[in-house]
Order: structure tokens, then sequence, then C-alpha cells
């Protein structure tokens, strides 16, 4: 559809074809762990409209499952493991894996500190390589949206699969530290106890552009909406960038718009505040 707006100072004319969603702390509430009736409309709503609706999330696609299957809508496409697997039901893959010297480097660093507890995602399975109190309460703030917890080795797991995101438990020093030593890796933040140690390359708004290519769609036509601080990018990229009410303050600052908090209807509020519906 076709609209007006005055983002960025300017009236410009807007084509949104495309509107991309985080999860946790913008599809699903942090408080109720459920989507809200609200936003389950707006979905629809966008759809019967023409506007495909995407996932963008940190997840990995089997940690989506218990998310999605709270959610009524089928979504036209998956940005998971922020942005480094993108795909949908008609056959659409695209994906870039962390290089093995780089996750044999974090392993290096994991062994030399034995107490700090990290997360492989690879497509089809993730996993801790122990359990520590700290995780424990962190995947408590998930609620029923938890997925469930593997352990196993992570020495010699990589050798054997495609390891997208490694996401230690560790403060932002230690971050630099461990990103310094890599050769292609960076980390993007949703939580303060830990990372998401992705591709240097990588990040959500490649994953947006992975399917804006396939589909032929410029950034103006596009809607992104996010809380947490790997949502950043993506807000600053899409054509309009909406932050929740309860997002982290990098994500507000890079939002052309902050709208009211999940639990309020954040997401039919901004979508009606814009015209798209």
């Amino acid at each position: 559809m076709t609209m007006t707006d005055t983002i960025h100072g300017a009236s410009v004319a807007r084509d949104i074809r495309a509107a991309f969603f985080d999860i946790d702390g913008t599809l699903t509430s942090f408080v109720t762990h459920v989507i809200p009736d609200s936003t389950v409309r707006a979905l629809h709503m966008l759809q019967d409209r023409g506007v495909k609706v995407f996932i963008c999330t940190g997840r990995a696609p089997s940690h989506m499952t218990v998310v999605l299957d709270m959610i009524p809508v089928h979504f036209d496409g998956i940005v998971g493991l922020n942005g480094q697997y993108c795909f949908d039901d008609s056959g659409f893959l695209e994906k870039e894996s962390l290089e093995p010297d780089d996750i044999a480097t974090v392993i290096g660093w994991l062994d030399a500190h034995p107490d700090v507890v990290a997360n492989f995602c690879e497509k089809d399975y993730v996993y801790f390589n122990q359990v520590t109190d700290s995780m424990r309460r962190t995947w408590a703030q998930l609620g029923k949206t938890a997925p469930a917890v593997h352990i196993d080795d992570p020495h010699t797991r990589t050798l054997e699969h495609e390891t997208f995101q490694i996401s230690p438990y560790i403060t932002l020093e230690q971050e630099s530290e461990v990103t310094a030593l890599c050769r292609n890796v960076k980390g993007v933040r949703w939580h303060p106890d830990f990372t998401d140690l992705i591709p240097a390359d990588g990040g959500k708004p490649e994953g947006m552009k992975r399917f804006m290519r396939h589909y032929g769609w410029t950034r103006e036509q596009t809607i992104a909406f996010g809380d947490g601080g790997n949502d950043a990018t993506m807000l600053e990229f899409a054509g309009i960038g909406v932050a929740m009410g309860n997002a982290t303050e990098p994500a507000k600052a890079a939002a052309d718009y902050i709208t009211d908090d999940v639990d309020h209807d954040g997401i039919m509020n901004a979508l009606l505040h814009f015209g798209i519906l």
C-alpha cells in the first residue's frame, strides 16, 4: 500500500511491502509470555493488505517453534539467528555460518574461562556447554516461551555441524576481548547477561536484505519492529524502524518512532499511527 509520512522531516511516499518483527519483547511479552490479541489482528490485517510479514529474531529455527505454535499466523518467511539463517516454506534459503577458525578461537577462550556458560546454535539443534545459576535465571525470564535446554560438547559438535551463533554469558569487556581474537566475529546483545557472537558482516539487516533481493524490494518498502540492542541496526536500516515502548535505549535511539510497549498494543498502534492499517 502507498502512504505518505514525514519521517526524517520529509514528506515521502511509502509503499510498504514487508514488515519484520523481533520475537522476544516485541511479538511476545516478557510479562505475560504470550502475543497480545491486538498484535495477532495486526499481523492478519497486514497480510490482508498484501504486506508480507517476517520473523526477524536472534533465535535459531529450532527455538522458534515454541513461540510460533502460540501465534495463529503463517509468517511469509523467517530471518533467524540474527540474520544468519533465512528461509521460507517455498524452498528459499540463504545462510552464513561462523568460520571454523573463529569457532575454534571462541572455544579456546571458553576453555581458558571454565566458569563461562555458552549457547551454541545450529539450524536444528541448540545446546549449552554447561548450565549455571545465571543461565537458569535468564532462561526463566522467557517463561513458557523458553525452549528446552540441551547440554553437549562443542569441541566435537562444531567439527561436524554448521554453527551459526555462539552466545556466551560474558560482560562487555569480555566480549571485546573475545571478538578481538577472532577474524570475522562481532557481538550483538538483546540481554545484558550475554552476547550473540555472529559473523562480523552479518546481522538482522543482512537477513532483511536476503529477502529484499529475493522479492525485489527496496529498504524504503520495509518496516521493522524491535526492542533489543540486537535490533538497533535493523531499526536503523528499515524504511520505518519502530522501537517498542519497552525497548532498550540503543533500540530507541536507532528507531524512527517509539510506540507503546508490547503489553499495550504497541505494534497495532504504530501501524495505525503511520496509516499502514
